[in-house]
């Protein structure tokens, strides 16, 4: 421990003496470790940590439900609620069931109303969590049990504390949630988030009760308990002792064949079992995870191996500082192995100095983690404000490793080049004899630095490409000028004439507004709420088994509002009232989906929810005349979205529903705030309007190739920064040891271009060695990229041809500088010295 202590403290001395060398390597390693820190602190929250006190996360499990659509198994972690009845009822490997999910609700009234997260569970939830409650109690089964519940809410703590001050008669007061007031029977305890740590929800309400509100608003007279038709809600179990994964997955699997079954017997318009095949999937409590990670956690864990790629570079530029400071020192090493110091100790000592350096750069990068990563959790983590990395112990842990690590690969390069000293040589022939040649190490690490930027800027190119790939995609509609403006009663009850009236001054208002040029009402929204029914069309048995539908009832402005083109026949026309003929104005797609070869314009379509109003069949439902063919449109996904979309006539397909878009007169984003305003004072009571762009709502959906680009150019420009000043600092450094060399070649008649292209070329040579390396594993690495690429070829010959001349530009301008002082050597002086 003395000889520890005694080395730690020479090593901090010597760094003292020089502060310029310490600063750099500490920032040096700062940025690398910060990066990593960052990430994983991203990464950790969304694909590993558990939910906080959660009570048994091995044996605790979303649900997920697989069926087969034309061929292809698709999974979903969304269920309704006669769905989960009955896998809770028909399955036996589990000890407990809860259902739940979340949403943005509006808390309070008046002007202390705030849309905040809100958790929305079943009474069971909370026995998945060792978190009783600090004050009160939390709701229970009898409290939660359709068609209405009991409208009580439970209090997250900090909600608690910061509207309540922590009050304990807090207990049997009331708060507004949403269009319900609720009676506060609870307090959770800190740290009790639900599974949300990272979206922390501000109250708890019974599943029953939020069901019940949303359900006397849009299902009308259909039971939400008992129906198959409304899919919102998402389910977690937890497997019984001794119950093995593959047992509860059969057992879940069994049961929903028997719940798909009935469903069947109630919706015979129904995808058959045979080809549906469905089937229950037990996994992860992590929904990043799923049966298959999203593609977002796919860029995130990518993005974590770019992370460690930039430390690797850190460590290399680090390793090569190390290695030429440990060069420098040669004469010093070797007389202090003269006097009897063992290379055990010289190697301790060396390794001291690395480590501290390392420590250094560990706190240093914690703290641009801290300050510096905010921005890159705010890209990943929603509401990330919360989320410290200076408070959390497993990022704190991992820092430290991070750091520990970078020491020991830092420290190796110099500690093996001390094994190697011939300390009788060293004392004989000064510090410049043989130099050059031992500095080979530099030249590798040099090479690896080059090959992993590479690395980094292709992936940086391949995003950036699929990213304006994607904002090329004919969507069908403007994005920047519109507006979506959605209404939220907040349970204030109208009848569906005062519903309609609504909705008409709403959209007058809106017309009025200066600025609006066009608006319309509208009951879907691409890529946020979509609506299908089953089609009935003559001479086809089945228009399911040619693709969903998705449908929207809009006003005669809306073409004009989204500046979808008309391609054959009209729009929806004023004249299309409640008691004109029905009209349809359907996609290009669609048309030639349903009649390929004929003119769709004046064919019946029967919709699907007219037969509840006409109970003879789809004989006797009344058509839908289509009277015009749209251009098609994405609403599904921006790939291979099949674009089967059509058009009602809001007044003859539910008129009181719905919202409205609203097109500006150039970007609408300034205009949100004026325009919530003035369509507010039309709305009764407590209830109020939302305004939302519609460029935000199509951002979630190129958010990861958004993230992938930003991201990989980050670091990729941090990893050309370094590699760029390593290139430097190895070309000055050999510049400096071979002044004897090039003052002799200019003495004996060497231009200073001839001395100039000496050097440059020399840094060409490690530069192109490691851009072929870095190519390689570029191409390799391709495969596992390609997927999450947006009609980009991993390969892209463009992508790699710019990062080699890039690359090759940054060499030729990093090894200019040194090769200047090359060739202002004096021979002269360089002689005389000698």
């Amino acid at each position: 421990m003395d000889a520890l202590l005694q080395d730690l403290r020479f090593a901090w001395r010597t760094l003292a003496k020089s502060p310029g060398f310490t600063l750099g390597v500490v920032l040096t390693l700062a940025l690398g470790i910060g990066a990593n820190v960052a990430m994983f602190s991203v990464v950790d929250r969304m694909l590993f940590r558990p939910p906080p006190l959660l009570h048994d996360p091995a044996a605790t499990h979303r649900v997920y439900l697989a069926e087969t659509y034309r061929g292809k198994e698709q999974a979903s972690g969304s269920l309704q609620y006669a769905r989960y009845v009955d896998l809770t009822s028909w399955t036996t490997s589990f000890s407990r069931t809860a259902a739940f999910t979340e949403e943005d609700l509006a808390i309070g009234v008046g002007a202390e109303a705030r849309e905040m997260r809100v958790g929305i569970v079943s009474a069971s939830f909370f026995g998945f969590f060792d978190a009783p409650p600090v004050l009160g109690r939390y709701f229970t089964a009898a409290e939660d049990t359709p068609p209405n519940g009991t409208p009580v809410a439970v209090l997250a703590f900090a909600f608690w504390q910061t509207r309540y001050g922590g009050r304990n008669d807090v207990l049997g007061s009331t708060l507004q949630i949403g269009p319900t007031v609720y009676t506060i029977v609870g307090v959770a305890p800190e740290g009790f988030f639900g599974l949300w740590p990272t979206q922390r929800p501000m109250a708890f309400i019974p599943v029953s009760c939020h069901a019940s509100a949303w359900a006397a608003m849009r299902l009308r007279n259909e039971s939400w308990w008992s129906t198959y038709q409304w899919t919102w809600m998402s389910m977690l179990v937890q497997r019984k002792p001794g119950v093995s994964l593959a047992t509860a997955t059969a057992d879940l699997s069994n049961a929903l064949l028997k719940s798909y079954t009935a469903q069947l017997a109630t919706s015979p318009g129904m995808t058959p079992l045979a080809l549906a095949r469905p089937r229950g999937i037990v996994a992860s409590v992590l929904s990043e995870r799923g049966p298959k990670e999203s593609s977002f956690a796919k860029v995130a864990t990518w993005i974590s191996g770019v992370a460690l790629i930039v430390l690797l570079i850190a460590c290399a530029n680090v390793a090569n500082l190390l290695l030429a400071r440990a060069l420098r020192r040669r004469r010093e090493i070797a007389i202090r192995l003269a006097l009897g110091v063992s290379r055990a100790r010289l190697l301790s000592q060396l390794f001291a100095e690395s480590v501290i350096l390392a420590l250094l750069g560990g706190v240093a990068g914690l703290l641009v983690a801290e300050w510096g990563g905010a921005v890159l959790r705010g890209q990943f983590l929603a509401r990330s404000s919360q989320v410290s990395v200076l408070g959390d112990a497993r990022t704190l842990l991992f820092g430290g490793a991070a750091a520990l690590v970078a020491g020991l690969l830092t420290a190796l390069a110099p500690a093996l080049q001390t094994r190697r000293a011939d300390f009788a040589g060293d004392l004989k022939a000064g510090a410049r004899e043989g130099t050059f040649q031992r500095s080979r190490a530099r030249l590798a690490l040099l090479v690896l630095q080059g090959a992993l930027c590479v690395v980094l800027l292709v992936g940086a190119g391949l995003f950036v490409r699929s990213l304006r790939h994607v904002r090329a995609v004919p969507l069908g509609y403007d994005v920047d000028p519109v507006l979506f403006v959605e209404l939220n009663m907040r349970g204030i009850r109208l009848d569906s004439a005062r519903n309609v009236q609504l909705r008409q001054e709403l959209l007058d208002a809106a017309q009025g507004i200066p600025g609006v040029e066009f608006a319309t009402r509208q009951v879907t929204v691409p890529f946020w709420a979509s609506w299908n029914q089953t089609l009935y069309v003559a001479g086809i048995d089945s228009t399911d088994r040619l693709g969903e539908f998705y449908l929207n009832a809009v006003t005669p402005d809306y073409f004009a509002t989204l500046g979808t083109r008309i391609l054959r026949g009209r729009g929806v026309a004023a004249q299309d009232g409640a008691h004109a003929p029905g009209v349809m104005v359907v996609s290009d797609a669609m048309a030639k989906t349903l009649w390929p070869g004929r003119d769709p314009i004046g064919q019946c379509v029967r919709v699907g929810a007219d037969l509840g109003r006409h109970r003879g069949g789809a004989d006797t439902a009344p058509c839908r005349y289509v009277v015009g063919v749209a251009e098609n449109i994405r609403s599904q996904k921006l790939g291979n979205d099949p674009g089967l979309f059509y058009y009602l006539s809001a007044a003859q397909w539910h008129p009181q529903d719905g919202g409205l878009f609203i097109r500006t007169r150039g970007e609408a984003t300034p205009q949100v705030e004026t325009i919530r305003r003035r369509l507010q004072q039309n709305m009764p009571g407590a209830s109020y309007v939302t305004v939302t762009p519609l460029r935000d709502i199509l951002g979630q959906q190129t958010r990861s190739w958004q993230l992938g680009a930003t991201m990989f150019l980050a670091f990729g420009a941090l990893a050309l920064a370094l590699a760029a000043i390593g290139l430097y600092s190895v070309m000055a450094y050999n510049v400096s040891q071979r002044t004897q060399e090039l003052g002799v070649r200019a003495a004996l008649g060497a231009r200073q271009r001839d001395l100039v292209k000496l050097v440059v070329n020399e840094g060409l040579t490690l530069g192109a060695a490691g851009i072929v390396i870095g190519v390689v594993i570029a191409l390799a690495g391709g495969h596992w990229l390609g997927p999450l690429l947006f009609q980009e070829s991993p390969h892209d010959p463009l992508v790699f041809g710019f990062v080699a001349v890039v690359l090759l530009g940054v060499t030729v301008l990093a090894s200019f500088v040194p090769s200047r002082r090359a060739a202002k050597v004096d021979p002269m002086v360089v002689l005389r010295y000698e």
